[in-house]
């Protein structure tokens, strides 16, 4: 408790007043209730670094200083690039939004930005990448996040020497934050005036510097001025959400909280020793392999029944499921990643009911899977066999009227008493992936 109340004190001391002041607009706050409906997203992680083939953080894993990695400018031409097979494969997968990579850690810019030569225009594929998917985004219907990296291994005026990461960049000038302040500022007016309506903004990039995860003191070493970076994203398009992926309790003027590769509760990645908010919109991103941006040695790849698990898991905690793809160099998506999205959209189509505008943290998860509530029904999802011939489902206090198969409609015998439904699963058949049973609540 004294760690969070001390993480809180600094947060808010840094962002005085306007952790005092920040009121969501009304457009926001409809934006945080639509988030939560869509439960499902599509990552991508795509950009100079994929011509490497060794994922996003190959600058900074190989120790390349900026001078030879730079030269990627030169090769990064994404002749096969075709944002309408993007965006239908988002949809095919029953995916409602996208969040684009128009920033990584290697600082290079995926659009024609005026604040940095570093940037996809300046390459010999010479298009601005992020307006074509932007646009084609707007055609089909699909929501629009940004990622944006707070961090930067190229500019010397990022404030690199109190950094985690970027300590080989070859970096020698004294850095200045006021002017990379500005900076990212600029870049950031221009992706929320040039582009059209972007649904959110994702940071990454705080941890690089505060102490390690889980460390009792991860106050950063800087002071972001978030204040201004967020006022200002609200003010230029009042309904975008603000997310911020620190591993921390949110900051005040944050809209949602994202958990990476940790359904929120967990920790199995040493990154989530932060609670899940109570009000804010929640959100948990995953990769298809073990890679975010192209990894030509990554073949572990994740099954369809992993996946389409960690999204009933995620519905289930009431997040989203945000799964990541990184295409190739060229601009193609490999067939692995396509086929796999494909076969999450069917799965979705025969039981999206289940999923989409739920709403979770019904009853703890259990051991056997979790429940979701839509339109006065409970589905409760029964991911693994139990070990008994019925499932508990504790605390349910509404009248359940009636219990199916949602898959035939056929009756499910259930007892409801003071501490909560018995649901006797003799001779039911279980699906492999996911046996769910419509409950009706009165």
């Amino acid at each position: 408790m004294k760690r969070l109340f001390f993480t809180c004190f600094v947060s808010c001391f840094s962002l005085t007043p306007f952790c005092q002041s920040y009121q969501p607009s009304q457009a926001n706050l409809e934006q945080r209730q639509q988030f939560r409906d869509m439960k499902f997203g599509m990552f991508i992680h795509w950009g100079a670094f994929s011509v490497p083939g060794s994922g996003e953080w190959v600058m900074n894993e190989r120790r390349i200083p900026v001078t030879s990695y730079h030269r990627l400018i030169n090769f990064f031409n994404p002749i096969h690039y075709d944002p309408k097979k993007w965006v239908e494969s988002a949809k095919n997968a029953g995916m409602k939004y996208i969040t684009f990579i128009t920033r990584h850690h290697d600082g290079f810019s995926n659009w024609d930005t005026k604040q940095s030569d570093w940037k996809i225009t300046n390459t010999p594929y010479e298009k601005d990448a992020f307006r074509m998917l932007a646009d084609e985004c707007h055609h089909q219907g699909i929501r629009l996040f940004v990622y944006y990296s707070l961090l930067d291994w190229s500019r010397d005026d990022y404030p690199y020497e109190t950094g985690r990461t970027g300590k080989y960049s070859g970096r020698k000038n004294k850095s200045n934050y006021e002017s990379y302040l500005r900076f990212m500022k600029a870049q950031l007016t221009e992706l929320l005036t040039n582009y059209g309506e972007i649904a959110g903004v994702w940071f990454d990039g705080h941890w690089d510097q505060t102490a390690p995860e889980g460390a009792t003191d991860r106050s950063s070493k800087l002071n972001w001025h978030y204040d201004e970076i967020y006022s200002l994203i609200h003010r230029l398009q009042p309904q975008c959400l603000i997310g911020n992926n620190h591993h921390l309790t949110p900051f005040p003027g944050e809209d949602f909280q994202m958990f990476e590769r940790d359904l929120p509760g967990e920790n199995k990645s040493g990154l989530s020793f932060q609670e899940a908010s109570q009000q804010l919109p929640l959100e948990t991103c995953e990769t298809m392999n073990d890679s975010w941006g192209f990894n030509l040695a990554d073949k572990n790849y994740k099954s369809v029944k992993q996946l389409v698990q960690y999204l009933v898991n995620a519905a289930g905690r009431d997040a989203n499921f945000l799964l990541n793809i990184g295409p190739m160099p060229d601009g193609n998506v490999q067939p692995e990643f396509i086929d796999t999205l494909a076969s999450i959209g069917n799965w979705l189509k025969n039981y999206g009911e289940s999923v989409y505008g739920t709403r979770g943290n019904i009853i703890p998860p259990q051991e056997w899977g979790v429940i979701t509530e839509k339109n006065k029904n409970y589905y409760a999802h029964i991911l693994k066999q139990p070990k008994q011939s019925f499932i508990f489902l504790p605390g349910i206090t509404k009248k359940i009227t009636g219990c199916s198969s949602i898959d035939n409609n056929s009756p499910v015998k259930f007892r409801q008493e003071p501490e909560g439904v018995f649901i006797d699963i003799t001779g039911l058949v279980l699906q492999d992936i996911d046996t769910i049973l419509r409950l009706n609540i009165n």
